[in-house]
C-alpha cells in the first residue's frame, strides 16, 4: 500500500492511492501565501463509475457483517487515529486554507470519539417490537443500511464534520463514497490512510474534483443516500437532485447565525464569548454569530469591549502565532468585502477592521470587523457572511432581540448571553434554529443531534437521528399459528350488497372482519 503525495494528483479506492489515467489536474494555492502547495485530479466519469460499483460491491459484504463485528473494526479505526501525531494532515489542512494549526490539532483530536459513539450506537438497537394487531402473530420493524451513502464536504471542517456522517455510516452497514471540498482535498486524501490497514477493501473510497464528480455520484444507481454540508445555493442543487431520484439526504446549509445579548449579563464572558463566536476560523463557520442584537443599556460598553478584544487578536499564516488566517479564497473575501461596503453604504459605521490588513496584503486576509448602526434591511443580515465580521444591532428589549433574530430566512444556530433564567428559557423555547447556546457558544455533542430549519438544511447529523439518517426501516409480519383468516378470499354471500338501508345495512356491516381485532374464535 502506498502513501499520499500531495503533488500526484490521486484519489483513494481500492484502499490505496491511485492518479487517475487521463485525469484533468488543478493546483491547489496556499490562501496565505498564494504558493502552489499540491494538486489534485477531477476524477474522470468511469473511473466514478468503477468506484461506485466497487462501494456497492463491497457493502454486501459489510452489511452481512454482525454489527458487533463491524464496532470492532470502528474501535480499531479510532485506535488508529487517536495514536496518530495528526501533524501530517494538521499541516496540509493550514497550507490548503490557512486554518490556525493549532486548530487544526483540535479539529483532529476531536474525530476518534465519534467512531466509538456510533460504533456503540449501532449495537443498541436494531428495530422495534411493535403490539401485535392479532394473536399469533409476530410484528416488527428492523433496521437496514441504504447501500452507499455519499458524502460532500465543506472546507471548514473538512474531517470532523466528514467524520460526523461517516461513523454513522459505516456503522449502519453502509459504503462510503467521499467527495471533499475542492480546498480541502489534501488533508482529506492524507486522512484516507487511516482506512488502509483498519477497514475492508473498497469500504471507503475518496474522489476529488467539482460539481460535476458530486453530481454525477449522486445520479449513480450505486449511491443510496446522500450528506451534504455547504452553501444554500449548493444544498439546493443537491436536494433537487436527490428529490428527482427519491434518494434520502442530509443537508446541512449553513446560517445567518443570531446573538442576543441581554442586559443581565457579565460583560467580560459576554464580550469573550462573543470574540470566539464571531471570529473564531475568521468566521468561516456555518454557527459563527454574525447578527449580534445587544441590550441599549449595555450596547456601547459591550462594543467598546468587544472591538478592544478584536482589535487585539493577532493576524497572520496559519503557522504563526496568529487567531486569525486568511479566507479560504479570493471569492469567499470579495463577498465580505462586498456585504461591509453596502452596510456602511447604507449607514453602518465600522468600529475596528473593515479592510485588509496593511501587513498581510498577500493572501487572502481581511481584518477582524465590527459594525454598529446596522438596521434590518441590510443585505449584511439576510445573508451568510462567512468571514471575521459582526454586524451589530442595538435593541431596546431582550424579547426584540428575539423577534430579530428570527427574522431571518435562515435557522442553523442561536446564541444568547443572559444569567436570567427566565429570559435562557424564553430563548429556548422561541428561537427559530436547530441548536441554541445560552452563554457557551459553538459547543457541539456526539450524542445530541445538529443541523437547521428553514433555508439552513434538512435532516440531522450526530446522536441518534444522525445515525437514523443512514438506515432504512422494514416492516415484517410473522404468523407462527398459520391459519385462513375470514377476511380472504373469497368472501361468504352474505357480505355481498343486498339493497338494504339504514339499520339494516349497518347491521350487517358491523358483522364484515376487523383486521386490528382478535380472530373470531379468539374473541
Amino acid at each position: 500500500m502506498s502513501t499520499f503525495d500531495p503533488f500526484a494528483a490521486q484519489i483513494f479506492r481500492g484502499n490505496d492511492f491511485e492518479t487517475p489515467a487521463g485525469a484533468k489536474q488543478q493546483e491547489v494555492i496556499n490562501p496565505s501565501t498564494l504558493e502552489v502547495v499540491g494538486r489534485l485530479a477531477v476524477t474522470p466519469a468511469a473511473v466514478l463509475v468503477e468506484t461506485a460499483a466497487a462501494a456497492a460491491r463491497a457493502q454486501k459484504n459489510w452489511a452481512a457483517t454482525a454489527p458487533k463485528a463491524r464496532a470492532t473494526l470502528l474501535h480499531r479505526l479510532a485506535d488508529s487515529i487517536e495514536t496518530s501525531r495528526f501533524e501530517e494532515v494538521a499541516r496540509l489542512m493550514t497550507l490548503e486554507m490557512g486554518k490556525p494549526y493549532p486548530e487544526a490539532i483540535g479539529e483532529l483530536q476531536n474525530v476518534a470519539p465519534i467512531f466509538r459513539y456510533y460504533a456503540e450506537m449501532a449495537r443498541d438497537e436494531a428495530g422495534h417490537i411493535a403490539g401485535t394487531t392479532q394473536a399469533g402473530s409476530f410484528q416488527f420493524a428492523r433496521y437496514e443500511p441504504y447501500g452507499v451513502s455519499l458524502h460532500i464536504v465543506p472546507y471548514n471542517f473538512p474531517i470532523i464534520i466528514l467524520c460526523w456522517t461517516l461513523a454513522a455510516s459505516l456503522a449502519a452497514g453502509n459504503a462510503c463514497i467521499v467527495k471533499p471540498a475542492e480546498t480541502t482535498s489534501l488533508c482529506t486524501l492524507k486522512f484516507m490512510e487511516h482506512f488502509q490497514a483498519s477497514m475492508p477493501r473498497d469500504l471507503i473510497a475518496c474522489v476529488t474534483g467539482g460539481g460535476p464528480v458530486a453530481q454525477q455520484l449522486i445520479a449513480s444507481r450505486d449511491t443510496h443516500v446522500v450528506a451534504f454540508t455547504g452553501s444554500v445555493a449548493a444544498g439546493r442543487r443537491v436536494n433537487v437532485a436527490c428529490a428527482e431520484r427519491f434518494k434520502p439526504c442530509v443537508i446541512e446549509a449553513g446560517g445567518s447565525d443570531p446573538m442576543v445579548i441581554s442586559d443581565k449579563v457579565p460583560l467580560e464572558v459576554a464580550i469573550a464569548g462573543s470574540v470566539t463566536s464571531a471570529f473564531h476560523l475568521s468566521g468561516q463557520i456555518c454557527v459563527s454569530s454574525e447578527r449580534f442584537y445587544v441590550h441599549a443599556a449595555v450596547h456601547d460598553k459591550f462594543v467598546e469591549g468587544f472591538a478592544a478584544m478584536a482589535e487585539g487578536l493577532r493576524v497572520g499564516d496559519g503557522f504563526g502565532r496568529s487567531e486569525i488566517g486568511p479566507l479560504a479564497s479570493e471569492a469567499a473575501r470579495d463577498k465580505v468585502m462586498r456585504l461591509v461596503d453596502d452596510a456602511v453604504g447604507a449607514g453602518a459605521r465600522v468600529v475596528c477592521g473593515g479592510r485588509v490588513p496593511p501587513d498581510h496584503n498577500t493572501g487572502w486576509f481581511y481584518e477582524p470587523t465590527i459594525l454598529t448602526g446596522v438596521t434590518p434591511g441590510m443585505a449584511i443580515l439576510q445573508e451568510e457572511i462567512f468571514g471575521p465580521v459582526a454586524a451589530i444591532c442595538r435593541v431596546e428589549s431582550f424579547e426584540e432581540g428575539l423577534a430579530l433574530a428570527n427574522d431571518s430566512p435562515f435557522g442553523l444556530g442561536a446564541c444568547v448571553f443572559t444569567t436570567d433564567l427566565k429570559e435562557a428559557m424564553q430563548a429556548a423555547e422561541t428561537l427559530q434554529a436547530g441548536m441554541v447556546w445560552v452563554n457557551n457558544p459553538l459547543i457541539d455533542n456526539d450524542a445530541l443531534p445538529f443541523g437547521g430549519w428553514k433555508n439552513s438544511g434538512v435532516g440531522r447529523e450526530l446522536g441518534r437521528q444522525g445515525l437514523e439518517a443512514f438506515r432504512q426501516s422494514k416492516m415484517v409480519i410473522i404468523d407462527h399459528d398459520p391459519r385462513i383468516q375470514e377476511w380472504w378470499y373469497p368472501y361468504p354471500e352474505d357480505w355481498f350488497y343486498q339493497g338494504e338501508t339504514g339499520d339494516a345495512r349497518a347491521a350487517r356491516f358491523g358483522r364484515m372482519p376487523n383486521r386490528d381485532a382478535p380472530n373470531k374464535d379468539e374473541a
